[in-house]
């Protein structure tokens, strides 16, 4: 045994959960979660064929990416696993949104979260109406899976009495 002294470094500072989980190509459903391509995606079609003379029943997927938007497809023998990733969705109340169009949200313990982009199109359009035209107070939906993370959605806050 040596006695020489190791100097290791943990660049992750997570709690060790996994981004995903294995699931079986069976039992994948329409509008359950899926990872083709490295992307978390939506399954928007899927499509069984039956046992070939030499294999397995293959199932054909068409998904869309959580984050982007973009079709993907995928075909995989029935009896394979396939990753699923673990999504998740937070509301935060909306305090400004920045210059360089960063949101400033609230979190639960009432820090702040100012990591999270303006998205484009139509719900950044929606955020900044409602916050800034309107000057409502505004609950984002951000919505996490794989380490990336956009807002999804917006509404009104619900007015306490």
């Amino acid at each position: 045994m040596s006695d020489e002294q190791h100097d290791v470094t943990f660049e992750s500072a997570d709690a060790g959960a996994s981004t995903t989980y294995p699931m079986q190509c069976s039992a994948l459903r329409k509008n359950g979660h899926v990872v083709i391509k490295g992307r978390p995606c939506k399954i928007w079609e899927m499509s069984t064929s039956k046992t070939g003379k030499h294999g397995h029943a293959k199932v054909h997927m068409v998904a869309v990416d959580i984050f982007t938007g973009k079709k993907l497809e995928d075909l995989s023998p029935s009896t394979h696993n396939m990753d699923v990733p673990v999504v998740l969705r937070k509301e935060y109340q909306l305090l400004d949104i920045t210059d360089d169009d960063f949101l400033s949200l609230m979190k639960d313990d009432g820090d702040t979260k100012d990591d999270v982009k303006l998205p484009e199109g139509e719900i950044g359009q929606r955020i900044v109406k409602l916050f800034r035209e309107e000057e409502k107070d505004v609950n984002v939906i951000i919505q996490t899976a794989m380490g990336e993370e956009a807002a999804i959605d917006a509404k009104e806050a619900p007015q306490g009495k």
